[in-house]
């Protein structure tokens, strides 16, 4: 029978073969009672509050995406992802706001620039309305796209990070493993490590489901594990929700995961020196070699009466290859291995 959360409840009596009233003590409320959590002192609760522009933007477009707007499961999942605080209705609204703003704005200035092309030019009107239409139509587009598209961008760099840090992830509950520490205990403990990046949002979420939610850890690392962006960590989720109901130990898992992920990550640390290794040789070859090579040959077009015809025209060449192909060449290698280290750096 179901216990009652009242000052008594009804209890089975082995001896008497029936139930009996009994009255609830402080052990009976520890184990059945509400789980009630307590803030801090002066710690202020976090509520999902909207900005400004994105409160105006579903006071003003909401119920326009009540009625047409579809339901978008894609979206939905990747705000979750993402960990943007936003239902899909409010996102929509947003994006559906700030291209009908972009589409006004390009349009005044698509108006404006015609007025001067057909009063001050001799510009032809079917170039000018051709010009007025590129205008209009292609920003609002370019907005709507790069808008959508925000969610999963930002869900596919906090895969990234969960990626890149899962193999030290590992070791640490690994450990804890070790020391016979609970499941729902590690992923609480986890939650509390910085250093963890993203892991640590996904440990806190699971946290929450099981503390403040009252749900069971082996449901909340199951909602975990179909809520985050990377295949590994689902993976590895999934793979403790399995053990756990199958009958296995989780020590030998956590343990077993911690060495792949380990020579995963070594592997690619091998494949991302070998990048940086032919991005340097290509460096050279692109950067340093090919434009020395050109510079060279084209002062000697420019010296030699006669080598390559206008040597005006052989001079301002000569003049764009030094002064804005090879900075840019440089500046475009150097932001490239950049983003590389950055992103296999910890």
């Amino acid at each position: 029978m179901a216990p009652d959360i009242s000052d008594s409840f009804t209890k089975f009596d082995a001896k008497n073969k029936n139930y009996m009233k009994t009255k609830r003590t402080s052990e009976h409320t520890e184990v059945w009672g509400p789980h009630l959590i307590k803030l801090p002192e002066g710690v202020i609760p976090d509520y999902i509050a909207l900005t400004p522009y994105q409160m105006l933007c579903w006071r003003t477009m909401g119920k326009a995406v009540k009625l047409r707007a579809k339901p978008n499961p894609k979206l939905e999942q990747q705000l979750l992802q993402a960990h943007m605080r936003m239902r899909p209705e409010e996102y929509v609204a947003y994006v559906w706001m700030s291209t009908f703003i972009v589409f006004a704005i390009s349009t005044a200035i698509a108006a404006l620039f015609g007025g001067l092309l057909l009063a001050f030019f001799n510009v032809q009107p079917a170039l000018v309305l051709v010009f007025i239409v590129m205008l209009i139509a292609m920003p609002p587009l370019l907005a709507y796209m790069v808008l959508m598209s925000i969610p999963g961008s930002k869900a596919k760099t906090r895969a990234r990070d969960i990626n890149k840090r899962i193999g030290a992830a590992m070791s640490f509950i690994s450990a804890m493993a070790s020391a016979d520490v609970n499941v729902d205990v590690i992923f609480k403990e986890l939650a509390k490590q910085d250093i963890y990046g993203e892991i640590k949002h996904e440990a806190e979420w699971i946290t929450r489901d099981t503390e403040l939610l009252g749900i069971d850890i082996l449901t909340a690392i199951n909602r975990a594990a179909q809520r985050t962006p990377s295949v590994k960590f689902q993976e590895f989720l999934q793979g403790v929700v399995t053990s756990s109901t199958s009958g296995g130990q989780l020590k030998p898992y956590f343990l077993q995961k911690a060495e792949q992920y380990e020579k995963e990550g070594k592997l690619d640390m091998k494949s991302q020196l070998e990048s940086l290794g032919l991005m340097a040789e290509s460096f050279v070859t692109v950067v340093v070699a090919f434009p020395l090579f050109l510079v060279v040959i084209m002062a000697i077009m420019a010296i030699v009466p006669g080598g390559g015809g206008d040597s005006s025209m052989t001079i301002l060449l000569l003049e764009l290859v030094i002064g804005l192909m090879i900075p840019m060449s440089q500046f475009g290698f150097i932001f490239f291995i950049w983003n590389m280290t950055k992103e296999s750096s910890m």
